[in-house]
């Protein structure tokens, strides 16, 4: 085998490792989207259901980077197909959806005095993500530095988004645990909120530009 031969089977095998992350990415999402929020309704622990509508939010959004892989697997791409933008723009109004329907939560959670019956499933959770969504950061950003490919190093560091978003579930769940102080669990869904807000925003932008690059301070 020849040295152009070898580098392109290389390259070949680094775009199916990271539409195998993707399809992973996607996967998990699913199931932890599907738990987060039964126990979140169980528990009445906003923050766990909150942190649950925005794994399936980020289903929509991995969508949208498998098709990209996918293309970049049978040609070479410089910006974002018609499909990629759709998905862009539903993920980035699901998000804003979120972030409204969580604000509103939080109120009524404050006004009527709900208390969670229990965090420890959202402390479950939360540990299981945070390991999940590090080592999918770390291995697609392996596979973008291997390929030296400015989309897929985007993507990886914005899964850091969820990573950072378990640690917020995993403080305010323990916390509420240990303590039983009312209202912690409003401020992690309000935490959680915010990181909504942003990765909506963040989904429109992308959007307009079309780019494949573009990655704002969410993703640092």
């Amino acid at each position: 085998m020849n040295f152009d031969a070898a580098i392109k089977k290389d390259h070949h095998k680094q775009l199916n490792i990271a539409m195998i992350m993707s399809i992973i990415t996607i996967i998990y999402n699913i199931l932890e989207g599907g738990v987060s929020t039964f126990f979140g309704a169980s528990d009445e622990t906003l923050a766990l259901f909150g942190f649950g509508i925005d794994s399936y939010v980020e289903v929509i959004s991995g969508i949208g980077i498998a098709h990209m892989v996918w293309r970049m697997k049978t040609q070479s791409i410089d910006k974002r197909d018609s499909f990629e933008n759709t998905a862009l723009r539903i993920t980035g109004f699901s998000f804003y959806v979120l972030t409204v329907g969580l604000v509103i939560g939080s109120l009524l959670v404050i006004y009527k005095g709900i208390r969670p019956e229990t965090t420890l499933a959202g402390i479950i959770i939360a540990i299981i993500s945070i390991i999940t969504m590090y080592f999918l950061y770390r291995t697609k950003l392996d596979v973008g530095n291997k390929l030296d490919s400015a989309p897929i190093i985007s993507d990886a560091k914005c899964t850091k988004t969820c990573f950072y978003l378990s640690f917020i579930l995993l403080g305010s769940s323990a916390l509420y645990e240990i303590s039983g102080i009312p209202f912690i669990d409003v401020l992690g869904s309000l935490g959680i909120a915010w990181y909504a807000f942003r990765e909506g925003r963040e989904a429109f932008e992308k959007a307009r530009n079309g780019r494949l690059t573009y990655c704002n301070d969410n993703c640092k």
